[in-house]
């Protein structure tokens, strides 16, 4: 089989050399690929966005299955785009999609299914804001409706932020939307539980913990992901009971009753507290860097597993995941999540000798000339498996010492809270 890949980032590397392990793959087509997944596969340089000519080159490169790796192509409808002119296609059509890509839908699914939730309002004026400030205790969390590639979503201590924020959204700071959710803040911990979807059933697909703020201690700006570790223990049996019938099950059937079943990876973002589990978001691919945590665990043929997926036919397959614990770290072009620089060179990794249980994962990478260069905000996922998470960052932090680049910052605390416990 052809196997056509939509992305750029980490979590695309980490699909590739995944995939590329499967008996049944003769080549992998990037859309477009970076500097990692050029050494494995065959990178092709295009807008993922211009939809007639990906069909065109799907076409000409002979591909059997594209699988889609980022939001933006999912919410705009690649899916529904591709199996219109007969390709097998991996991931969630546009109307499911819209789970990640519109807050406000989401919610009201919640809603109106009884989703466990964090009290909400949308909001698309500053009187809306007012008055939801008048009943909800501070801090409140601010979202922007549509994408914000991570960004979107502030934490507000005052009145005068949630004011700021929600004015900087409706004035147009995001492209994707002018309409806010604001939410009460809920406390306790965040875990993320994935599964894999097809039209009948589904199956588990990993747990993990993301670390989304900028600085330790989780301080600072979000961003998209600053490292992760998988499995996440916050979430046991009880809890996993209830992620399943209170959130997962009550979500997909009411998809269904829609006309648009889900097909594809969901990631169920959860806030854990005293085992009682609350939705707060929903992703409809593999997260970011939990995709470079979760896959290293997995033992099945992946691409028996979509193939399986996109034919609705998952309940023949066995998934299964090595005991085995999982990290990774990423390295940051500095100045990340704000203004940053791009195309600085990154020397040493080819020197650096890596053992059977780490992976670097290249995402803002790019090669010129057979030279390495830097090509986004969030550079390299160095990522080591093991059986204690303590032992596992220290050799990831040895690693990233190795590498010495020295426009890049990243933080020495992943997993700060399982290891301090």
């Amino acid at each position: 089989m052809n196997i056509g890949l939509i992305g750029s980032g980490g979590r695309e590397h980490a699909l590739c050399k995944k995939i590329l392990e499967s008996n049944l793959v003769n080549k992998i087509f990037c859309f477009p690929g970076n500097g990692g997944t050029s050494k494995i596969a065959q990178n092709i340089d295009i807008d993922i966005l211009n939809f007639k000519k990906l069909l065109r080159l799907i076409k000409y490169y002979k591909i059997d299955l594209v699988i889609v790796g980022p939001e933006e192509p999912l919410v705009k409808g690649l899916v529904d785009f591709l199996n219109k002119n007969k390709i097998k296609t991996f991931g969630p059509n546009k109307f499911a999609s819209r789970l990640e890509g519109s807050k406000a839908f989401m919610k009201r699914l919640c809603k109106t299914n009884k989703i466990p939730t964090a009290n909400f309002k949308i909001c698309k004026k500053k009187n809306e804001v007012l008055n939801f400030l008048k009943t909800t205790n501070l801090p409140i969390v601010v979202k922007a409706d549509g994408l914000a590639a991570g960004k979107g979503v502030t934490i507000c201590k005052t009145k005068n932020q949630v004011l700021k924020i929600s004015n900087e959204i409706f004035k147009g700071k995001f492209k994707s939307s002018n309409k806010i959710v604001l939410e009460e803040f809920l406390s306790g911990d965040e875990a993320s539980y994935f599964v894999i979807v097809d039209k009948t059933s589904f199956k588990f697909f990993g747990t993990a913990q993301d670390h989304k703020r900028v600085r330790e201690r989780d301080k600072g700006p979000n961003t998209g992901g600053m490292g992760a570790y998988s499995p996440a223990p916050i979430i046991n049996k009880i809890v996993e009971k209830k992620i399943i019938n209170k959130i997962i099950l009550p979500t997909l059937n009411a998809l269904k009753k829609n006309n648009n079943p889900y097909r594809g990876f969901l990631y169920v973002g959860l806030m854990i507290k005293n085992n009682e589990p609350s939705l707060i978001e929903y992703n409809v691919r593999m997260g970011d860097p939990e995709c470079q945590v979760i896959l290293p665990r997995l033992k099945t043929d992946l691409i028996k597993i979509m193939i399986n997926a996109t034919n609705d036919n998952l309940k023949r397959v066995n998934i299964n995941w090595s005991k085995k614990k999982s990290m990774t770290i990423v390295l940051c072009s500095k100045g990340y999540p704000g203004n940053y620089s791009k195309n600085k060179r990154i020397k040493n990794l080819d020197k650096i000798m890596i053992k059977k249980k780490d992976y670097i994962f290249h995402a803002g990478t790019k090669l010129l000339n057979e030279k390495l260069f830097s090509n986004g905000g969030r550079v390299l996922n160095v990522t080591s498996t093991g059986n204690n998470f303590l032992k596992i960052r220290k050799r990831i932090i040895s690693l990233i010492k190795k590498i010495n680049w020295k426009n890049g910052f990243f933080r020495k605390d992943i997993g700060w809270k399982v290891i301090d416990k």
